[in-house]
């Protein structure tokens, strides 16, 4: 029998905090695991390449300090997030990585699980405008080797997210 993580197991069984929410939404959306490579060096990578899908549908969620608030930035695992335009999207001057301890802590998830649904507290969320160009996107899951695909419109509603261009590359 395997162990379940804390989270796993305020989720319910098998199920993550981010999955039982899309679940409870009823919006449509798809499960997909894989064996998760702990010496991996990108999980949203490792992720595309595992599912069979482009780089540019999978959105890795990224957590940066705005102006002192916390905010949640998803982009393709293709490129990287443009701080300054994270910045400018909310209405704020500055911009920087998040200390991964406090992502942690506010989301409730480990770095390469953060998923932008089903977090410990609603924070602040901006999806880059390539998602809107996809039929679906693949997010996390809430942890490392399990991903979910949902369309771009409903990962924005659960989220209250707003659209920006917070990617490049």
């Amino acid at each position: 029998m395997s162990k379940k993580s804390k989270q796993d197991r305020k989720a319910g069984p098998g199920g993550t905090p981010a999955t039982v929410a899309l679940a409870a939404s009823g919006v449509p959306f798809t499960v997909h695991s894989y064996a998760h490579d702990p010496a991996a060096a990108s999980y949203g990578e490792e992720a595309a390449e595992a599912l069979g899908v482009a780089p540019e549908q999978v959105f890795k969620t990224l957590l940066a300090d705005v102006d002192g608030t916390l905010t949640v930035a998803v982009v393709p695992v293709s490129g990287s997030l443009d701080l300054k335009a994270l910045a400018a999207a909310v209405g704020g001057k500055r911009a920087a990585m998040a200390d991964p301890a406090a992502a942690e802590r506010s989301t409730g998830y480990v770095l390469g699980g953060i998923s932008p649904l089903g977090q410990r507290k609603r924070l602040r969320t901006v999806v880059d405008a390539s998602a809107q160009g996809r039929p679906t996107v693949c997010v996390s899951a809430g942890r490392r080797g399990l991903e979910v695909e949902l369309a771009p419109a409903d990962l924005v509603t659960l989220t209250g997210a707003s659209i920006a261009p917070i990617a490049r590359g």
